[in-house]
């Protein structure tokens, strides 16, 4: 896996020419953070970068339930058997396999890599506002209903899982660029998306981490176009709630 170190963050990317598959390791004082955790063969590559930098992974992060953000979490599991594993409480049934909406939710089909035999359950199952050591738990729906971000306050690093995809320019959640239109053939709500998507540019971060795509330095305009362009996607459809 490709290694890109910037700030406390340490991005490494499966097939970063290809079908870049991105999962970020946060460096603590005496430990890291694990945020997704890639595709089932990736765990050796995952270890083997904690080992070089020096400190154990304490915790497993997972912004949503697809395959390739937790595909290698039973595997690490096994080798890391006191790790903590975090999802929201609402993706907590995602990575069980539960595809069932929820009252109040769009009745949408839950959509993309849902896992049917994940191992692993989680032990904490995190709320918008919770704190997971140095990183910020966001609520971010759209792409999956219990989808979340994660905002690093001491870097500006935000860590935004499939809210954004930035291979072949950035977009919101859902909204599909024939360049790499995986992401959005995977989204669940692309109303719900671009709520989120403003709600990441209003914390103008200065890094933004993605789950497909290279990290972009000072991301707010870029993120602010990449909305504007989904707004006026959802407009053409005749999609007009929440648009503005």
């Amino acid at each position: 896996m490709r290694k890109i170190h910037q700030q406390s963050v340490i991005q490494l990317t499966y097939l970063p020419n290809l079908f870049p598959v991105n999962c970020y390791l946060v460096e603590e004082k005496d430990s890291l953070t694990l945020v997704d955790a890639a595709l089932p063969a990736n765990a050796p590559a995952i270890l083997k970068a904690a080992e070089e930098i020096g400190k154990p992974i304490t915790r497993i992060v997972l912004t949503h339930a697809h395959g390739d953000h937790v595909g290698s979490l039973d595997a690490l599991k096994k080798q890391l058997p006191d790790v903590t594993v975090y999802i929201s409480d609402r993706d907590a049934r995602l990575l069980r396999g539960d595809t069932a909406l929820l009252e109040g939710e769009e009745q949408l089909p839950i959509r993309g890599d849902v896992p049917k035999n994940i191992e692993t359950l989680p032990d904490v199952r995190l709320q918008d506002g919770d704190r997971v050591g140095s990183l910020l738990a966001l609520s971010t729906p759209g792409h999956t209903p219990g989808s979340m971000s994660f905002y690093d306050d001491r870097t500006g690093v935000l860590i935004a899982g499939d809210a954004f995809a930035a291979r072949g320019g950035l977009a919101v959640a859902g909204h599909m660029k024939l360049s790499f239109p995986f992401p959005a053939l995977a989204t669940w709500s692309p109303l719900a998306s671009l709520d989120s998507a403003r709600k990441l540019a209003d914390m103008s971060p200065a890094w933004l981490a993605v789950g497909h795509g290279n990290m972009i330095a000072q991301p707010v305009q870029a993120m602010r176009k990449a909305i504007a362009e989904c707004e006026h996607r959802l407009l053409k459809k005749g999609v007009f709630k929440h648009v503005t």
